[in-house]
């Protein structure tokens, strides 16, 4: 009887050690000067940063979803990446992070390298994007686990945040106002029903014509990330809220003491055209309780701070904090 290779069972290590060198460049252009080392170790280095007195760690993990599944539909793999840095560091912000690095997971039945290294090049502009380091992966092959073409993500980020600054909900107070900063789509929760809806009842395609280009190209629009507008305008931000599954009627709350609720005007959301034409299709209570209807992070601010505030990055008012029973009003 012949001898077998790992090969054979439909795990190429070559292959593996040929995407490490693939991704190093990329890789490398999210380093800071805190990470300590470079790729290749058994883990990732990163020196505390200085001036915090009393910083604490802050975690976040997330994935894409079955968003993964567009991407490989489609063979278009760029955008993926980005979706899996957003999903953590818009997280971490919301507890007052400053995101440091970040790790992520690539797990699939056969590595393809092309597709591989186009994904870890959307999360490494992600990690620039977010101003943090990519300082670790891991990449695994499990041929029993996935078909060849399918893989996943998982995206794990830490960042540091003063003591004092963690508690954001005893900053809310009744007459602030909520400020909406637009998406830039669908972000990267729903797609479930996004794809139920699109290629099973309405039987459309990738290629389908929206709004002048291709479907496909509306539902990849990469999550935005928000770190840099967090980062400029902290000290006007009594809390922050990412909108992402559950909407805006459930996680606005996360941000609310038990006497106050979040009146929001739903007429003053500018909602995006992707979301108008599913509405067409969906209840509008379960389009408010599963997407973010362009609306991707919500910021509690103080009114003497709201114009400044909006001037500095592209917020709205669509509404404000009242006294009242915790939870979100849509009038």
């Amino acid at each position: 009887m012949a001898n077998i290779s790992y090969k054979d069972s439909g795990v190429d290590i070559n292959a593996g050690n040929s995407f490490v060198e693939a991704i190093k460049s990329d890789v490398k252009s999210t380093f800071d000067n805190n990470v300590i080392g470079g790729i290749g170790s058994f883990a990732g280095a990163y020196a505390m940063p200085r001036g915090y007195r009393e910083p604490i760690l802050l975690s976040a993990t997330d994935g894409v979803g079955t968003k993964l599944k567009l991407a490989i539909d489609s063979n278009r793999f760029d955008t993926v990446g980005i979706d899996l840095v957003a999903m953590c560091v818009n997280d971490l912000i919301c507890n007052f992070g400053t995101p440091l690095f970040f790790l992520d997971y690539y797990a699939t039945g056969k590595l393809i390298l092309e597709s591989a290294k186009e994904v870890v090049s959307g999360i490494a502009k992600g990690c620039r994007e977010a101003e943090c380091a990519l300082i670790g992966g891991e990449t695994a092959e499990m041929p029993g686990m996935y078909s060849n073409d399918d893989f996943d993500l998982a995206g794990f980020a830490v960042g540091v945040a003063e003591r004092d600054d963690l508690d954001r909900v005893s900053k809310v107070k009744a007459g602030q106002s909520l400020i909406a900063l637009p998406s830039s789509g669908i972000h990267s929760n729903g797609f479930s029903l996004v794809r139920k809806l699109f290629f099973e009842k309405l039987e459309m395609s990738l290629d389908s014509d929206f709004n002048g280009k291709p479907l496909i190209d509306t539902l990849l629009t990469p999550t935005r990330i928000y770190v840099k507008e967090f980062k400029a305008n902290r000290d006007k931000i009594k809390a922050l809220a990412h909108i992402t599954g559950g909407g805006l009627v459930e996680n606005l709350p996360r941000v609310l003491p038990d006497n106050l609720k979040a009146v929001i005007k739903r007429d003053s959301i500018k909602v995006l055209p992707i979301f108008e034409f599913m509405s067409q299709y969906i209840d509008i209570d379960e389009m408010y309780r599963t997407f973010n209807m362009g609306v991707g992070m919500v910021a509690i601010i103080d009114n003497r701070d709201v114009d400044s505030f909006c001037k500095a990055t592209d917020g709205y008012i669509i509404g404000s904090i009242e006294e009242g029973e915790k939870g979100v009003e849509l009038v």
